[in-house]
Parts: structure tokens; C-alpha cells; sequence
């Protein structure tokens, strides 16, 4: 068996594993994972620059460049963080940790030298425009990660209290926090977690709900998902049980419910 099937059995199952173009960089994708313990292991030098480097070599609208990104370096700071992120202790433990933003702020300074207010920013679309430029960039830098031996982890948490992190990162108006990244070295083997087969979300010409119909390859993925956590020994809620539970209602959100006051406040998707 190839190394792509054995990635792509664990990705999707030995039921569903579609057929793929090897390549070892489609092999390097197919091998993410996400890792929340990290080893007490320096970084080398220049792997901040690196990431960013690949950051920066993402696709970004209009090149605009409408994101920047914070290294928290200060312990404390990183503490504060954590404990608004649900108390995650690997953003205190990963040797590096990143808040990646959505920012208009850069484009109003080079406006303010001309005397020109930019009225775009405070619409939904430019907000949309800056989140996914970060997000963007954002993966850039975890392939690269990736690719120097190092794991990561997304902090969606950080959007539970926005505007605490907002003040605890002096961000000013025009900018806000679309998520955090740990990265390091692993302090333990993590798996990969299997993911809906493609014929789920897959569709061709129009959006079709056929093979989403219960019984049926949902069900095979939930019981499949089932499987890899016990393996990992976890005991999670049935993976339809668990996306009903998270979007039921707003106090799932913990938090994020009061998102759009926050961004209208930093004068973001006013309109």
C-alpha cells in the first residue's frame, strides 16, 4: 500500500478512500493534524520569518494585504489570552504563538497622508475581504510549519471575549482578531481525524442534498468518527449529535453571540 493510500485511509476510511494524483506535496497536506501539546523545544531561528514568508505568498484580494499578525511573546500576555480562550494551556506551552488579524488600519494611515477617508471598510464585504486574506495566509504558514517538522493549532477561541482581546493587544480601530496559532514541536504522536467522505460535500453544477439524506454516508462517517475516538480515548458525542449541540442555539457560542457589537465598534461591518 502507498503512502497516499495509507494517509487517505485515515483520512477518509478504507470505505470511501477516493483516488488521488500522488505527489509527495498532496501526501504532505493529506498528513495534517492538529497538536495541543508541544514539546519544551526551541524553535530554530528564522522560523518566524519562514512562516511569514509563506503567509505573505498567499493569494490576497486586490492585493490589498488586509491582514496582520501579533507573536505574543510576553508570558503573562499569553496567559491572560488563554484564560479568555477557554483555558487552553498549549497557547502558554507552543514555543511560538501567533494571533493572525483582519487589518484596514494600515490602508486608512496611507488615506489619513492624502486626507482621504476610506468608507469600504465598514462594510460586511471588507470584512469578509481581511478575514479571508488572514485565513489565507494563515495556511500558508501551517503547511510551511508543517514541513519543518513542527504541528500547529488553530485558537478560534480567542473570538469568545473579542474585545478583550482587542484592549489586551492595543489593537486599534479597523482591525480585529480572526483567530490564534499555536506552533512547535510535538511533546506527543497525534492521529489524523477522519473527515466526511466527498461524495458529502462534493456537489457538481448545483448544490445536491441526495447524499446527505440520513441513514446513509453520514452515518457511516459518524460511526467512523466514533471509531477514532475511542481510539484516542475519548468519549465524544455522536459527530451529528455533536454539530446539532454546537449550533442549537446561541449559548454554544460562549461569547460570540456579541460579535458584531465588537466589530462595529472597531468601525468593521457597520454596513
Amino acid at each position: 500500500m502507498s503512502e497516499t493510500t495509507t494517509l487517505l485511509n485515515h483520512r477518509y476510511g478504507p470505505d470511501h478512500t477516493p483516488s488521488v494524483v500522488d505527489n509527495p506535496i498532496i501526501d504532505h497536506l493529506l498528513n495534517h493534524r492538529s497538536l495541543r501539546s508541544y514539546a519544551d523545544r526551541p524553535l530554530p531561528p528564522g522560523t518566524l520569518e519562514t512562516l511569514v514568508a509563506a503567509a505573505q505568498s498567499a493569494a490576497t484580494s486586490s492585493n490589498l494585504q488586509a491582514w496582520s499578525v501579533i507573536e505574543v511573546r510576553d508570558p503573562d500576555r499569553r496567559a491572560r489570552l488563554a484564560r479568555l480562550a477557554n483555558n487552553q494551556a498549549h497557547i502558554v506551552q507552543a514555543p511560538l504563538f501567533l494571533v493572525w488579524l483582519a487589518d484596514f488600519s494600515r490602508a486608512q494611515r496611507i488615506a489619513d497622508a492624502q486626507d482621504i477617508e476610506l468608507k469600504a471598510p465598514g462594510y460586511f464585504d471588507s470584512l469578509l475581504v481581511g478575514s479571508i486574506d488572514a485565513a489565507l495566509a494563515a495556511q500558508n504558514a501551517v503547511v510551511a510549519a508543517e514541513a519543518l517538522g513542527l504541528g500547529t493549532v488553530y485558537i478560534g477561541a480567542l473570538r469568545n471575549d473579542l474585545q478583550a482581546v482587542i484592549d489586551e493587544l492595543q489593537l486599534p480601530p479597523l482591525v480585529y482578531p480572526v483567530f490564534g496559532l499555536c506552533v512547535g514541536y510535538p511533546a506527543t504522536q497525534t492521529a489524523i481525524k477522519p473527515r466526511l467522505p466527498q461524495a458529502v460535500t462534493v456537489h457538481r453544477d448545483t448544490y445536491q442534498v441526495d447524499a446527505q439524506r440520513e441513514p446513509g454516508l453520514i452515518a457511516e462517517y459518524a460511526a467512523l468518527a466514533a471509531s477514532f475516538s475511542r481510539g484516542q480515548g475519548q468519549n465524544s458525542l455522536d459527530w451529528r449529535d455533536q454539530v446539532i449541540a454546537r449550533l442549537k442555539d446561541e449559548s454554544t457560542l460562549h461569547g460570540r453571540e456579541r460579535i458584531a457589537g465588537t466589530l462595529n465598534a472597531q468601525l468593521l461591518a457597520l454596513r
